[in-house]
């Protein structure tokens, strides 16, 4: 069954990690694609997911991670749009390249994401395994963390399938010590995130955010 939802023409995909960031604003817009928590998580299943949309010729033209994030400087329960992510995780220094760098891949560190939702702030995003709380901010250069969005663009990058990176800023002011400490303001991220969709839809139709040639065009070719 496919997932995409169908706006001004094109398919966009919608990809979460956790049911607990899906609150009720953003079930009445789409239906996700749910990776699970992690970058491991992501990248499998949404490079399994491409992968059978690619078999079916139904790959979206955009697929959009969204979610919460981590932030020590940003405003607690605002939504960003990344404008670039790093894999804060990988580190191949000791062979001579540069920490941040998967070694043989032609990317940079940073990797910029180009488009842009009018309305909604910027932020540069980190992605890796671990929950970042307190101190272990010191070591993150990018503004907000999560653990699933350089995941997600690595498996969109394999089937050339842009990325919007959506997130809400569920915690970083203060130290995490509960999963409920995550949890606090999700139900308001959720109603913040759905605006941003919105948002998003109306870019797309006014062709603000102007997207490549469809892929379903690309496979009647």
């Amino acid at each position: 069954m496919r997932k995409a939802v169908r706006i001004a023409g094109r398919d966009v995909l919608f990809v979460m990690a956790a049911q607990a960031e899906y609150g009720p604003h953003l079930q009445r817009l789409f239906t996700p694609v749910m990776t699970g928590v992690g970058p491991v998580e992501a990248g499998v299943r949404l490079g399994a997911e491409l992968s059978w949309l690619k078999s079916e010729k139904a790959l979206p033209d955009l697929v959009v991670s969204l979610g919460s994030a981590g932030s020590r400087t940003l405003e607690q329960t605002q939504i960003y749009q990344a404008v670039s992510v790093a894999y804060r995780d990988i580190d191949a220094s000791p062979l001579g390249f540069e920490k941040g760098a998967t070694p043989f891949l032609n990317l940079p560190v940073t990797v910029p994401l180009p488009f842009r939702i009018p309305g909604i702030n910027e932020a540069t995003l980190s992605t890796g395994a671990a929950i970042i709380s307190g101190s272990a901010y010191d070591a993150i250069g990018e503004d907000m963390v999560d653990m699933e969005t350089f995941a997600c663009l690595r498996a969109c990058q394999l089937f050339g399938v842009p990325l919007v990176g959506l997130r809400g800023i569920s915690d970083g002011a203060a130290d995490l010590r509960h999963v409920g400490d995550w949890k606090e303001y999700l139900h308001v991220i959720d109603e913040k995130l759905a605006d941003a969709v919105t948002r998003l839809e109306q870019a797309i139709g006014t062709g603000v955010l102007e997207l490549g040639p469809s892929h379903e065009d690309a496979e009647s070719d």
